[in-house]
């Protein structure tokens, strides 16, 4: 579940009971409802403010004198307002387009821009708190990272919004991931395209011929001779099933070959609170590093993640740990070094559990696979 608990109703509605005309009603309807909050706040009388005492610096003889700027709140335009509000009813969720219209005519994360998340979130009827609360913590952020070109504040925005609103399975968010691997293999995929169109416009049926060229085509986009020789033979496993003779209708053969090796990955679900990730590998292949990225990646869903030092081997590991939670919010459990691992992990989750932690990511010291007692040790944790 994403950070805004509430908000993906108004666009990720259950297709057994919500169709897409009453999920666009519904977000029409939050629209029309924040409008006439702002209108009735615009419309009630503001009490008369107290005079405030006059207090004059000051000055130091010859000193020069220079004016206070004056900070005033940003307003937003009726025009940005209505352009937000369409974009919002359309059903669904377009993160391109909401960060577009966000960031129009505005390069800098300050005063607007919070202003216009503020209404977003408002309108997208999230809950405040936690609305303010993913503005205060994106503030702090730009501000501790120097964040001042646009393209990185759009990117950090981008990230956060996408995690807090539940939108990676969003089919705009999917294909921005494939676009990006498209974009890296380019070459290859351009050699390998024109070689499998070449192929399925051939005429004649599978024959020896047919699987020699496709070996090849494999082979030149650097797929690797053992895993060419396994696809082939499911390739020709699978053609016969469906009964395809002809070099015609292989795409279909193909297609539905890379279907069962790459389908759509299901999130874990988890019995029972916490869920609890122990990263294990070889020293020096960035476990510690990696926990911090999955610490703060889950702090953005909104999760409570607890971070348990688990390597009480290696120097300083422990120290890495706590600084690393402390810079993306995380809870941090460890012992002294040299204690039992399996100890940290046990007291780490009965801490978990007690104080209502979702995630708990437990760090171990490298080890190789051929170290049977560090093997075991594993074993034992686990």
């Amino acid at each position: 579940m994403g950070f805004f608990s509430k908000v993906k109703k108004l666009w990720g509605f259950d297709a057994a009971t919500t169709t897409p005309a009453e999920a666009q009603t519904q977000a029409e309807q939050a629209v029309e409802a924040q409008d006439s909050a702002q209108a009735e706040a615009a419309v009630q009388p503001k009490p008369e403010p107290l005079p405030e005492p006059v207090v004059k610096p000051v000055v130091e003889p010859g000193a020069v004198t220079k004016a206070e700027p004056k900070s005033e709140p940003a307003e937003l335009s009726q025009a940005w307002r209505d352009a937000l509000a369409a974009s919002l009813t359309s059903g669904r969720a377009k993160i391109s387009e909401w960060l577009g219209i966000l960031l129009t005519d505005s390069n800098s994360a300050g005063p607007e821009l919070w202003a216009r998340l503020r209404f977003l979130f408002a309108t997208l009827g999230a809950p405040e708190a936690e609305a303010e609360a993913f503005i205060t913590e994106f503030e702090a952020w730009a501000r501790a990272m120097n964040l001042q070109r646009p393209e990185d504040i759009r990117s950090e925005l981008r990230y956060r919004l996408i995690l807090a609103l539940d939108l990676e399975q969003e089919q705009e968010e999917r294909t921005s991931i494939f676009q990006k691997f498209t974009q890296g293999l380019a070459k290859t995929k351009a050699r390998f395209a024109t070689g499998l169109g070449a192929l399925f416009g051939r005429s004649g049926g599978l024959d020896d011929a047919f699987w020699e060229e496709l070996e090849e085509i494999f082979i030149m986009a650097d797929m690797g001779s053992e895993a060419t020789q396994k696809l082939l033979g499911n390739l020709k496993a699978r053609a016969r099933s469906m009964g395809v003779t002809e070099a015609a209708r292989f795409r279909e053969v193909l297609g539905r070959e890379l279907e069962d090796i790459f389908p759509l990955p299901k999130k874990p679900k988890v019995a029972s609170a916490p869920e609890v990730v122990m990263m294990v590998g070889v020293n020096g292949v960035g476990k510690t590093t990696t926990i911090a990225k999955l610490a703060y990646r889950a702090r953005l869903q909104g999760r409570k993640v607890l971070i348990a030092a688990g390597d009480t081997f290696r120097a300083a590991a422990i120290g890495q740990l706590e600084i690393w939670a402390d810079r993306v919010g995380a809870g941090i459990f460890s012992k002294a070094e040299g204690s039992d691992p399996a100890a940290v992990a046990f007291e780490a989750v009965d801490k978990a559990q007690r104080e209502g932690f979702d995630l708990v990511l437990l760090d171990t010291a490298g080890r190789l696979h051929t170290q049977v007692n560090l093997m075991e040790e594993l074993r034992k944790i686990k």
